[in-house]
């Protein structure tokens, strides 16, 4: 594929993809807005429990297949066909096994996560493993071709299926099952509007040859994700442990809420990242030069929302989530200036690593971050929740020392030039925060705090625009984005 079509294919997939991003992002914390005031913080910390099982078997039903087609240089459409059907086969038999296990020992596993009599609801929840397996293999294939459009109309189906089922469940009093309900109806959309639309359809075709060929690759993808399973879920089993469902309903909702917000940005752009970087996998120019890109502009918006989530955390709480939820105040703010550095310094470095096809590289940073978050949360939760919500988001500072590290001596992206590459975003973030903290020192009036956002906003462009690159950075975008 030449540069100037692939660059073509990436924008147009970016837009795609950003559009899908943004209209979740927009739809999304509305409905969350509305069951945050139908359900309690323990309906929530049931959900969670559930998803974290659920996350967790999905890893082996999908086994990287995923990755490896978006990844993977097939020689020709019969190939990568036939490989696709190796995939789904075995997506589907692994999903089907791993339901009956789960059926089978529910409740050890309901007892395992610190909720013993959720057996039932763990199982009924868990008829969504076979359904993703049905449209896994679809999406890999659309994100390979940049086909975001297509996606983009999947996704704006499901997103829209709360309204008409789970928000009525909560209302009817269903509490969890709502919530599980939902997200059932979900994955069987995905599953049949992927299927019947898709140009690739599976065959009865099947080669153990094909599978240990894929496998080489997608073992290490595996034990990539379980890595990545183990530090994102570690905090989550260590609350339902140490404290109760109803903080781990808390610290999840209020977790979520600040990824949901950042996630406009990073999930508009790290499959669209990871498809490109896969094409440009052998030119090491290019490959660099996109990445610092993407890192760039990204920074432009993240830095800025994450200090002034954490300025405003109490107005973002009581606008999403609602008066009962006034807890959730301290874990939105901390989380918002932790989520800084993870999207920024971390979040992209995984992509690079699978573009080149190490994933090997992914899987040391996740264990080197588990070995000092596992122990943290650990010590931490015995002095209670808030040390522990603390000393949580402060263990992302390693894991984006060590990716840094990683980056530079591993991919030859020194750390010198991403550091400097975001620079005039922070500085300017920073800059903003400051002023934002004296200027709520004047009043706690509404009518004054509004004011100070807009002045906090002007302020913060303002100061990035006196950086060239930055000035350089948007100017191009918007170039590029309006074409």
């Amino acid at each position: 594929m030449k540069d100037a079509e692939l660059k073509e294919k990436m924008i147009k997939a970016t837009k795609w993809s950003a559009l899908t991003e943004i209209v979740a992002k927009l739809v999304i914390p509305v409905t969350n807005m509305i069951l945050a005031r139908l359900l309690t913080p323990e309906a929530f910390g049931i959900v969670a429990i559930v998803t974290m099982i659920i996350s967790f078997t999905d890893m082996f039903a999908d086994a990287g297949f995923q990755k490896y087609l978006v990844q993977h240089e097939f020689k020709s459409k019969e190939e990568k066909d036939q490989k696709a059907a190796v995939a789904f086969w075995t997506n589907l038999g692994i999903s089907l096994f791993l339901w009956s296990v789960i059926a089978l020992f529910c409740e050890p596993i309901a007892t395992i996560v610190g909720n013993p009599g959720l057996g039932n609801v763990i199982t009924i929840a868990c008829i969504q493993l076979p359904l993703t397996s049905f449209s896994s293999i679809q999406i890999a294939l659309y994100k390979r071709d940049f086909n975001y459009k297509t996606l983009f109309l999947v996704r704006i189906i499901s997103i829209g299926l709360p309204f008409t089922v789970t928000i009525p469940l909560a209302i009817l009093g269903f509490s969890h099952w709502a919530l599980i309900i939902g997200s059932i109806c979900g994955q069987l959309s995905n599953a049949i509007i992927l299927t019947v639309n898709s140009n690739w359809k599976p065959t009865f075709f099947y080669r153990f040859t094909i599978l240990k060929e894929m496998l080489s690759f997608c073992i290490w993808s595996l034990i990539e994700a379980i890595s990545i399973w183990l530090t994102t879920w570690a905090d989550s089993i260590i609350i339902a442990s140490a404290f109760s469902s109803y903080y781990l309903g808390l610290y999840r909702t209020s977790t979520n809420m600040v990824n949901s917000l950042m996630g406009i940005i990073t999930a508009a752009t790290t499959s669209v990242l990871f498809s490109t970087l896969s094409r440009l996998q052998d030119d090491d120019r290019e490959f660099n030069r996109t990445f610092l890109k993407i890192q760039r502009i990204v920074s432009i918006i993240i830095f800025p929302l994450g200090v002034g989530v954490f300025l405003y955390s109490d107005l973002a709480v009581q606008f999403f989530l609602g008066s009962q939820w006034k807890e959730a105040t301290g874990i939105i703010g901390i989380w918002a200036l932790a989520q800084i550095v993870r999207v920024v310094f971390c979040y992209y470095c995984s992509e690079v690593y699978r573009a080149r096809g190490r994933p090997k590289l992914s899987f040391l940073v996740q264990v080197l971050y588990a070995l000092v978050l596992i122990p943290t949360c650990i010590i931490s939760s015995k002095y209670g929740f808030e040390p522990f919500i603390y000393a949580r988001s402060a263990t992302v500072i390693e894991f984006a020392l060590v990716h840094l590290l990683v980056m530079n001596f591993a991919i030859g992206i020194s750390t010198f030039k991403i550091i400097k590459n975001v620079y005039p975003a922070a500085a300017s973030a920073i800059a903003m925060g400051l002023g934002g903290y004296y200027l709520q020192q004047v009043s706690e009036g509404a009518i004054w705090r509004g004011i100070s956002i807009i002045i906090c906003i002007i302020l913060y462009f303002g100061l990035s625009l006196c950086f060239q690159n930055t000035r350089k950075g948007i100017v191009e975008w918007i170039k590029r984005t309006a074409h």
